[in-house]
């Protein structure tokens, strides 16, 4: 075995899976998990550690898969993480954990993404328990969003003896697991539905269709409810548009509202009715990694699909694993075009957009060269669909009817970094609802955080 080269994963072949929703990677075999886990040094300072948002033992649980104790694996992942068969398909690996892998200076890190997705797959298919938790201690939390740090910080509390109630406005818990990320790249009823089904088994009761603000407020939730410590994970849903004209027409859509319809209302299933439109000929604005889901989702609905964003490959905030799959599928990607406005027919529907070339000039805040528009280079792109992938910010809703609370000039509410503490007491946040739309990983980063600081607040006010 070459230690410096990975163990292949395999992958449906691109012509096939461009027209299913099935899952694109098929994940380790036990002997492919084994020989990977191998090349593992187990460093004295695994420097991959660093780098987890949830600090998972990581050469603890991969010496346990490489003696074949998948079991004992998946209890060493459970001490820190509550979604590791998500994690292990969605996390941005290849910039956190195996980045500072030792193996990568002269060759391949060892895939430690693939080994925490075999790691949980294989818990999940054969019944491990992990619902290992303290005795209950009587004392009410709410959590609010059931999405990646709303369960990090139900789970993590409910291990610690908390009564927790998770609330979620949707009917269906899971939050942007369930309704922004793709079947294709995370199975629902099974990776989902089983981690949403771990915390039941740890005691938390989960309300569906409660939107908090109208539903119920977070003061009623203290005042007549009785819970002593609120957690706002609620996400960020708002989507953002460009303000161009025609940007209002039949067939444009927010990436969120297409990825909803298709995932939480199954429209990519031939037995549900929900109506969804993805048109002949799609432009998706947008690079990032939710771009890549909608673009995809479109392409497996039939149509020809183009990616359009204003900078060139390099400057792609999508995963690199993301774009190489959509041009293996077929996605043809438009690079340095910008749109300046989206062309209607009679009856107002799309019927092009029209697009302007760019260069890239000098760097600018964020530190990637700024796009600055081609004279005279305008064209028109002919499509009857456009889909707004540029971003979310959050729902203004909870913050605005909690007293007390501060939002920023971007309507994220303020928290602490360490605790995740409000200005309000006893209310905490985390995950896309304080930083605007981020990554899985880093939501349940903020989720541990908070219900460690929930708990010490706790504890404190109890005593």
């Amino acid at each position: 075995m070459d230690r410096f080269k990975r163990i292949p994963v395999a992958e449906q072949p691109a012509d096939v899976r461009a027209k299913n929703f099935e899952e694109v990677c098929l994940g380790y075999t036990e002997e492919e998990a084994i020989q990977e886990a191998s090349r593992c040094l187990n460093c004295k300072k695994p420097l991959c550690v660093t780098k987890c948002p949830v600090s998972i033992h990581i050469p603890e649980f991969i010496q346990q898969v490489k003696e074949g104790n998948f079991a004992e694996a998946a209890k060493i992942i459970a001490q820190d993480s509550a979604l590791p068969a998500v994690c292990g398909r969605v996390c941005p690996q290849e910039t956190q954990c195996e980045s500072k892998c030792v193996l990568g200076i002269k060759g391949e890190p060892v895939s430690i993404g693939k080994l925490e997705r075999f790691v949980a797959d294989w818990a999940r298919e054969h019944d491990v328990d992990l619902s290992a938790k303290e005795p209950d201690n009587g004392i009410k939390v709410a959590v609010i969003g059931s999405g990646p740090a709303g369960i990090t910080c139900a789970g993590d509390l409910a291990k610690l003896g908390y009564e927790v109630t998770m609330f979620e406005a949707l009917h269906e818990p899971g939050g942007v697991l369930v309704y922004g990320i793709p079947e294709f790249r995370l199975p629902k009823s099974t990776v989902v539905a089983h981690e949403v089904n771990n915390l039941r088994k740890l005691g938390v009761k989960i309300e569906t269709n409660v939107i908090i603000g109208r539903t119920v407020t977070i003061d009623q939730l203290f005042d007549e409810e009785n819970f002593q410590a609120v957690f706002i994970g609620s996400g960020a849903g708002l989507p953002m548009f460009m303000g161009i004209p025609g940007e209002n027409a039949n067939g444009v859509f927010s990436a969120n509202e297409f990825l909803t319809r298709s995932n939480l209302m199954k429209a990519f299933r031939d037995d549900y009715d929900t109506p969804i439109r993805a048109g002949q000929k799609v432009a998706v604005v947008g690079g990032g990694n939710v771009a890549m889901d909608a673009a995809r989702t479109a392409l497996r609905l039939g149509a020809e699909v183009h990616i359009v964003y204003r900078r060139s490959e390099a400057e792609l905030p999508a995963r690199v694993e993301e774009v190489h799959h959509a041009k293996e599928e077929g996605i043809i990607f438009d690079l340095l075009t910008n749109p300046v406005e989206i062309l209607e027919d009679e009856k107002g529907w799309v019927k092009g957009m029209k697009c302007v070339r760019m260069e890239l000039g000098e760097p600018d805040a964020s530190g990637r060269r700024r796009p600055v528009p081609v004279e005279g280079s305008e064209f028109i792109m002919d499509v009857d669909t456009v889909i707004m992938s540029l971003g979310t910010s959050p729902n203004p809703l909870i913050s605005s009817t909690t007293k007390g609370l501060d939002i920023n000039k971007w309507k994220c509410i303020v928290a602490d970094e360490e605790s995740g503490q409000t200005s309000r007491e006893g209310v905490f946040a985390g995950g896309d609802a304080v930083t605007g739309a981020a990554t899985v990983i880093l939501a349940m980063g903020a989720g541990k955080k908070a219900a460690a600081a929930m708990d010490e607040y706790l504890k404190n006010k109890n005593k």
